[in-house]
């Protein structure tokens, strides 16, 4: 049954729906995390190092954190995945172009999925540069988050590919949030107002409020 679920297009727009809430509940989590650089490089460091000891004595060093990061890449792939096969199946159905593409479809529908390219990029170069440090700026630091974070925006190349990931992630929540709410058949007529304000919403604050982690250090709040 699961795998007639799976080869349908309904079943992978569920998965789709499903893999995205759970990415945003851990970006919602991970935003509010962030803005701690504002209160000083002991808070931010301290809030790093209790992600490593959540769960403690129960859980193990490091593993509640790596269960989470375990579950975040089974997310992003089946969503990657059913994106793309998604995709494919949508340009076998109709081979030639539209003559005419809808004048309702919106910015953000119209790019959700370069937009979603730009964020599997940003996410191989986020872990790349923050966690990893292979391609950190000034000198990777472990165990020290707030110099790492303060070195990347630092660099005028570091604010620019930050700064567009997250405006790619604000436009692809804000439509990818009402198409799951329509997949998992919460939407209605109804509701669509609400749904689409409470889209809007959050892509506002997720997209300001990581973004204003760069602004920070751009303009000296955070150094």
């Amino acid at each position: 049954m699961a795998r007639t679920m799976w080869d349908s297009s309904v079943g992978k727009k569920t998965v789709m729906a499903v893999s995205g809430l759970i990415m945003l509940l851990y970006l919602v989590v991970h935003m509010i995390g962030n803005l701690k650089i504002y209160f000083g490089a002991d808070e931010f460091n301290h809030y790093a190092h209790w992600l490593r000891t959540v769960g403690e004595p129960f859980m193990h060093y490091e593993w509640t954190l790596w269960i989470v990061r375990i579950v975040l890449v089974v997310a992003v792939v089946a969503h990657a995945t059913s994106a793309y096969q998604l995709s494919r199946r949508d340009i076998r159905a109709r081979p030639s172009k539209y003559v005419h593409s809808r004048p309702r479809a919106s910015y953000a529908t119209r790019t959700m999925r370069w937009g979603g390219i730009i964020l599997g990029l940003f996410i191989v170069w986020h872990i790349l540069d923050l966690t990893t440090g292979t391609v950190h700026s000034g000198g990777f630091q472990p165990g020290h988050p707030y110099q790492n974070v303060v070195d990347t925006f630092s660099t005028w190349y570091g604010d620019v590919i930050y700064i567009v990931a997250m405006l790619a992630l604000g436009l692809h929540i804000r439509h990818g949030f009402w198409s799951a709410a329509q997949t998992l058949g919460v939407g209605s007529r109804a509701r669509d107002r609400a749904l689409k304000t409470t889209a809007n919403v959050l892509a506002l604050l997720l997209t300001a409020g990581f973004i204003a982690v760069p602004v920070g250090v751009m303009t000296g709040v955070v150094s």
